[in-house]
């Protein structure tokens, strides 16, 4: 397995597989309700059953190129992640989604990691067109995409059916030229 470090504080991004089932569970388990305001992955991983299942789903995903997960430690800690819900290779599209634990919002984890995946995504998988999906209360999540350098294309008006309510989605987006020019040294 390989861990890429996202900087001085010791974080680490690694692969998300079957066998943390159990780390993946205790860490929903610490931030359920902070997760699952805005997301159903909070609701997808209830036990050590689903745990499993949801990470075999990823495993397949991976093994055929249509998405990936990734989890963030910290000290040794499972405290996030973020996915490729969706990557269609032949399309070149992919979305990529994330999740923190109240203990490391704010520390600029996500943005790092997803730095580090969308680069892979366009230089290596030749992806043209990443997307965010983000619920428009998702501030966190938005501050990310913007970023992020991504450009919002919309909103797509109560589309979103979550925990007995109808969330707006806002869509960001970042192509793989405009990534390219923003990662370039000035």
């Amino acid at each position: 397995m390989f861990a890429i470090s996202l900087g001085e504080d010791g974080a680490e991004l690694r692969p998300l597989e079957p066998w943390h089932a159990e780390e993946l569970l205790a860490h929903m388990d610490r931030g359920r309700e902070f997760v699952g305001q805005f997301i159903s992955f909070a609701d997808k991983v209830t036990d050590l059953e689903s745990s499993r299942s949801l990470l075999h789903l990823y495993m397949e995903k991976a093994a055929t190129d249509t998405g990936r997960i990734y989890g963030i430690w910290t000290d040794g800690t499972l405290v996030g992640g973020l996915l490729f819900r969706t990557m269609d290779v032949k399309t070149g599209v992919a979305e990529v989604g994330c999740w923190l634990e109240p203990s490391a919002a704010g520390k600029g984890l996500v943005t790092r990691a997803a730095r580090v995946i969308i680069d892979w995504a366009v230089e290596e998988r030749g992806i043209h067109r990443i997307e965010w999906v983000v619920a428009s209360e998702n501030t966190a999540s938005i501050a990310v995409a913007r970023r992020l350098g991504m450009t919002r294309d919309g909103v797509l008006r109560e589309s979103y059916p979550h925990r007995g309510k109808r969330h707006d989605m806002e869509i960001w987006s970042v192509l793989a030229p405009e990534w390219r020019a923003a990662r370039q040294p000035s």
